[in-house]
């Protein structure tokens, strides 16, 4: 995921944390809504205006949750399970959890960027010591860690067939997850499944693909809707969310419920 003029600044903007609710906040006197917290990279975060119409998964995820239950979307470009940790960012986001919320962990994109010694981590060594910073601090905090294998690029080889993009990040995290026992979001599969059926020239329809930009790394508004969708019902399948936290799973989601804030109005 290679870090354009545009990334850094939205990067930059990023570092203010966000919440960003489902419907809406909680009563006066009443309970604290949970929150769930992303911590992740450009495939999930926040975009603003001036990306528009390159969207985060994250950016949906809210499409699909009650709203009770409310979502701090704290990814940002460009950023590793590594350099999310040595920003701090990761410190922010464990001093706001509370007891009962969710951090959901998608990172890999960049942690394979094996000629930046800043962002680079080792699949099997210190890309899962990372992991486990995310899952003992969330756990050390009362709150539940929810780990996320990195959702697919747009790949396909010259037969048709989606192709996954990778390496062994995704089985590393598995493995992690069965060793911790942390909950798991298999989006690497669900993802590359999908990509599968709709096809190469399908695909580009969920990618942002523009008159000036082939990008098949990052999402247009039907695709974040659809890899949020995938996360939702993930979430349920393996029991991260109840019945009653989620909505909409199957209902169409119009693309003109995406906002794209102004810089720094967010």
């Amino acid at each position: 995921m290679s870090v354009t003029r545009r990334q850094i600044t939205t990067a930059a903007l990023a570092s203010v944390p966000l919440a960003f609710a489902a419907t809406g906040t909680a009563q006066a006197g009443g309970r604290r809504p949970r929150t769930l917290y992303i911590a992740g990279d450009s495939t999930a975060a926040q975009k603003y205006a001036d990306a528009a119409p390159e969207t985060g998964w994250g950016m949906a995820l809210p499409f699909f949750l009650r709203k009770d239950l409310r979502v701090a979307n704290h990814a940002v470009n460009g950023r590793s399970s590594k350099s999310f940790v040595d920003e701090g960012r990761l410190d922010i986001v464990l001093d706001a959890l509370r007891p009962g919320d969710l951090l959901l962990v998608q990172f890999a994109h960049n942690d394979e960027k094996d000629e930046d010694p800043t962002r680079y981590t080792e699949p099997w060594t210190t890309y899962r010591d990372h992991l486990r910073l995310y899952v003992d601090g969330a756990r050390a905090r009362g709150a539940r860690p929810v780990l996320a294998t990195p959702v697919e690029r747009r790949r396909f080889d010259a037969a048709g067939d989606a192709r996954p993009s990778h390496g062994e990040y995704p089985a590393a995290m598995r493995a992690l997850a069965r060793e911790e026992g942390v909950a798991l979001l298999d989006v690497q599969a669900l993802s590359l499944a999908l990509w599968q059926r709709l096809g190469a020239e399908g695909t580009k329809a969920y990618f942002n693909w523009t008159a000036t930009e082939q990008d098949n790394t990052h999402f247009n508004p039907p695709g974040a809707i659809a890899v949020a969708r995938l996360v939702a019902r993930e979430s349920l399948r393996t029991r991260v969310l109840a019945h009653r936290d989620v909505r909409r799973l199957d209902e169409e989601i119009p693309e003109s419920w995406i906002d794209w804030p102004a810089p720094g109005t967010a």
